[in-house]
């Protein structure tokens, strides 16, 4: 059964208001016809009036759009040209008072529901009185009284009865519509969620892939490019040109692993091989060797061991800041210090170089993807990144994030 649909006692009951008049208006008729006067001239007046108030059931209440409550108005003249023609007919022949039991089922759909309990007793009124007349007696009358008591209060209450148990009904068939139409709503909502999920995981992943080719495919190559040109330039300086194709050989090689990593999204070997300070150390010193420019590496504050994707944003921070400045910086020294301050830990990178606008954060020593790589890691743990430069006075990069240990993760999982 659908949240719309009825009750098969209850459409029982709609059927039996909606088809009451005809079931019993025929057999009245039949019986009234059979047993009555023969006379042509009654039959065929009685069989007319019949026939008046088989039409007035169907022009008035038959052909009414449901709900018929609704039509109050018309609902009344019907109820009441029903009596009146079933009082006609009864008085012509007492037997057509089966026609006019039909006005207890009419009465039900009166309202409000005292213009129900009127009904009832209008119906009773006439049903006991047109048979065999007002009573003659003190005992005749009390039976009268009480009939017609019993009748009114028994239908009526029954009426009533019925009609809460129908409010009761329509208001918990609309509850489970509304339920049904929440449920289905939030179907879809839960389905246009996941799709939104499933694409920004989507654009997360790609994200990470940029920024992880950035951090080592892209830096590689560079770096190779770098050392080749190098090794060019120094054909006529044997010792030179074979350090140059050294490093470029063991930066291709790094560079395979660290993009295998990258698509396994395991941490860097830097970081696999010891702490956050001692990878500091050897980015700093392997940068250092490459590219001829002294790095001073300091720690300050209680150490800790912090959580994974924290190190790795502040290692790939780091060393997209070197790789900046041995690109552009044209800098004699740099200098990294990493600093543990209780709920928060910095990450500083500074070179003596040209600088650049800082007004400009899209030129200078900062300038592509690099940048946009560098504050989408740190945001994603929740930290904020903050440059500092300007033209000839060297650059100064901080990376700023919360300090939460790496045993917060092990416990969260």
């Amino acid at each position: 059964m659908t949240a719309a649909a009825k009750p098969t006692w209850e459409r029982f009951g709609d059927a039996m208001v909606g088809w009451c008049g005809y079931a019993l208006l025929v057999p009245a008729t039949a019986i009234a016809l059979s047993a009555g006067p023969k006379d042509p001239t009654w039959q065929v007046t009685t069989l007319a009036v019949a026939v008046a108030a088989a039409a007035w059931i169907y022009l008035m209440f038959t052909r009414l759009s449901p709900p018929r409550q609704g039509h109050r108005a018309r609902i009344d003249v019907f109820f009441v040209g029903v009596l009146a023609l079933a009082s006609v007919l009864m008085l012509r022949m007492p037997l057509f008072f089966i026609f006019m039991i039909s006005g207890f089922f009419y009465a039900s759909i009166l309202r409000p529901l005292p213009l129900a309990f009127l009904g009832v007793f209008a119906t009773s009124f006439l049903v006991n009185t047109l048979i065999a007349g007002f009573p003659r007696n003190a005992e005749a009358w009390t039976f009268y009284v009480v009939i017609i008591t019993i009748q009114t209060l028994v239908i009526g209450v029954g009426s009533i009865v019925g009609e809460k148990v129908t409010e009761q009904n329509e208001q918990r068939r609309q509850t489970l519509s509304r339920l049904e139409a929440a449920m289905l709503e939030n179907a879809g909502l839960h389905a246009q969620l996941l799709t939104q999920a499933r694409e920004a995981g989507v654009l997360d992943e790609r994200a990470r892939m940029a920024r992880e080719i950035h951090d080592t495919i892209a830096q590689g190559l560079i770096g190779i490019v770098t050392q080749l040109e190098a090794a060019d330039h120094a054909r006529e300086r044997p010792a030179d040109r074979d350090r140059h194709l050294e490093n470029a050989q063991r930066m291709a090689r790094e560079s395979l692993t660290e993009s295998r990593r990258s698509v396994e999204a395991s941490k860097p070997g830097a970081l696999e091989a010891g702490t956050l300070p001692e990878a500091l150390e050897q980015v700093a010193g392997e940068w250092s060797g490459i590219n001829g420019i002294p790095v001073d590496v300091t720690v300050t504050g209680d150490i800790i061991a912090l959580h994974p994707e924290i190190e790795v944003a502040l290692l790939r921070t780091a060393q997209e800041g070197l790789a900046n400045i041995a690109r552009h910086a044209r800098a004699s020294r740099a200098g990294l210090t990493l600093s543990f301050m209780g709920d928060v830990v910095t990450l500083d990178v500074r070179d003596d170089g040209v600088g650049f606008d800082a007004a400009k954060p899209d030129v200078g020593t900062l300038s592509g993807f690099g940048l946009t790589a560098m504050r989408q890691r740190i945001a994603r743990v929740a930290g904020s990144l903050a440059i500092e430069s300007e033209p000839g006075g060297g650059t100064a990069l901080s990376a700023r994030v919360p300090a939460i240990a790496a045993s917060s993760a092990v416990s969260a999982s």
